[in-house]
């Protein structure tokens, strides 16, 4: 009796539905498609060299290819939780399971541009109904005592799929075929909608709700920030104010994301009214999971991009680095937070990632030209307990914080933080590198230029290297390996500042948290033991 009275304070009316006779199924799979969803974008991105070179593209048809699959996601990602509460989750996630099967089947067979576009942006709203519902199914089918569990295993699907996609695209490309990057989910996403049929009732479609629907604001909030995104992730490639296509798209998300609001704060039944944000603790959490999205940049761009433009290295070279320190420690540490925030307050097992993350980026503005691979061994670990010990405890500070009466609207803000704030970060930190490189290639530049003794000492050098391979064009030779030297410098200076960058955003963040306060008492209240129940009852506090 007390379980179901904790589960109805903590979920609200609107999340509670039928009672499946295998509810566990309904758990795995939507745990199932956490990890393909996270796998699938990971694999896009790093695997879109191959990918251009299969389907023929240029380097501007291959940057679309990438932005219009990741911008459907956020489009259709605010609005899962709602259509899962009024249309079942059958509805919701069984049948675009069977239809993400078959096109990615298909996908890999595609030679029209055009089609192949259309397929991506499908694909990609398909994939996007697999996460958002994740935490509802949690809720609604476990028991108390396994909902810690369960999202843990939901919170470092991120993690995971970033540390070990790199060596996944390695092995699928090298041993199966690029194809496979596709074709995992026709294996996978069948199975996650048999378990879908078996773990969920079939409920009837909640006519009340559908009757008031903000069908509006859906579509609004969904355009704007897809069309945002398009114009980051476009906007480092066309040279962003220069560009009328990444101007439009910067505007127009932009003004519809003004008439979104309008909009919520005019219609009868807002859908995600900005209310929601007014706590202080809920709209403190949401900033730092967006901040958590960032800092993490270092371990999802900073290390495996640098190992791969001044490191030379290939992916699957990369993902053993990644995927030995990075994703199979978190077996263990995850195990570890479960037990932290059992017993302890979720601030402080933050405090703890966040305090990781920093470190490992402080640790990252040390970089070297000559770092390889075994240099960031250290970091790589650290980035590890960053993430086991961070989204986990965010997560159940800002579930313990919100109002179960607006479930579906903190969920649909929950899927911008968590989604669109890791792929606009992702393309902002495109631009911070680009920038930060040309500047510093510039500084470096000036110094060649002027013609100083060092720099006129390491062309006769190299020119006398090269003069036994022909007197005629060592001096070419001579200047164009200067001029890879001062590219590389550059670039490793660029990496050093997107390391300086994530640091201080770790560090905010850490600020940030410093500001929550203490959640209302509810199922994910710790249970103090030893010493620390002690300090508490002695300041009176009950346990």
């Amino acid at each position: 009796m007390t379980d179901t009275i904790a589960a109805d304070q903590a979920l609200g009316p609107v999340s509670r539905g039928g009672v499946a006779r295998h509810p566990l199924f309904a758990v795995a799979a939507v745990l199932l498609g956490s990890f393909l969803a996270n796998f699938d974008s990971r694999l896009t991105s790093v695997g879109l060299p191959d990918l251009r070179g299969a389907f023929s593209l240029g380097f501007d048809e291959g940057a679309w290819l990438s932005t219009a699959s990741i911008g459907s996601q956020i489009f259709i990602a605010p609005a899962v939780a709602w259509l899962a509460t009024v249309f079942g989750l059958r509805r919701v996630l069984g049948i675009p399971s069977l239809a993400y099967a078959l096109v990615s089947l298909t996908i890999p067979f595609v030679h029209d541009y055009t089609t192949l576009i259309v397929l991506s942006i499908v694909h990609g709203m398909l994939l996007g109904t697999f996460v958002p519902a994740t935490l509802m199914i949690v809720f609604r089918n476990l028991p108390i005592r396994w909902w810690l569990p369960a999202i843990s295993i939901y919170s470092i699907r991120v993690g995971f799929a970033l540390d070990s996609g790199t060596s996944l695209v390695g092995f699928y490309v090298d041993h199966w075929g690029w194809e496979w990057l596709y074709w995992q989910g026709v294996a996978i996403a069948p199975l996650m909608g048999l378990m879908v049929y078996l773990g969920t009732p079939a409920e009837p479609v909640n006519r009340n709700l559908l009757r008031d629907a903000d069908w509006g604001g859906m579509l609004l909030l969904g355009t704007s920030v897809s069309m945002i995104y398009a114009g980051l992730d476009q906007g480092n490639r066309l040279d962003w104010l220069e560009s009328g296509t990444v101007m439009a798209l910067l505007l127009g998300g932009g003004v519809l994301f003004v008439l979104f609001l309008i909009n919520e704060a005019l219609v009868p039944e807002p859908w995600a009214h900005v209310n929601v944000l007014f706590s202080r603790n809920v709209g403190l959490s949401l900033v730092i999971i967006l901040l958590y999205t960032l800092t993490s940049l270092s371990n999802s761009s900073l290390v495996p991009n640098f190992l791969s433009v001044v490191g030379q290295l290939r992916p699957e070279q990369t993902g053993v680095l990644l995927l030995t320190y990075g994703a199979l420690p978190m077996f263990v540490l995850v195990p570890v937070s479960i037990f932290l925030l059992r017993h302890f307050d979720p601030r402080t097992v933050l405090v703890v990632g966040l305090s990781a993350f920093a470190t490992a980026n402080l640790l990252g503005t040390q970089l070297s030209h000559d770092w390889a691979r075994g240099d960031f061994v250290t970091i790589v670990v650290l980035l590890s307990i960053g993430q086991a010990f961070t989204l986990l405890p965010i997560i159940i500070l800002a579930v313990s914080n919100s109002d179960p009466a607006r479930a579906t609207s903190f969920a649909a803000y929950i899927q911008i933080m968590r989604l669109g704030g890791a792929e606009i970060g992702v393309a902002l930190m495109g631009t911070w590198l680009r920038v930060r490189e040309q500047i510093h290639s510039n500084y470096l530049g000036q110094h060649i230029e002027n013609g100083s003794v060092d720099v006129t000492r390491m062309l006769k050098q190299l020119s006398d290297f090269f003069a036994s391979h022909g007197a005629g064009t060592a001096p070419a030779r001579a200047m164009g390996t200067l001029s890879a030297q001062v590219a590389r410098e550059a670039n490793t200076l660029a990496y050093i500042d997107g390391f300086w960058l994530c640091f201080w955003l770790a560090m905010v963040a850490l600020l940030l948290t410093a500001l929550i306060t203490r959640a209302p008492p509810g199922p994910f209240t710790p249970a103090p033991f030893g010493f620390a129940k002690g300090v508490l009852r002695k300041c009176g506090v009950a346990v």
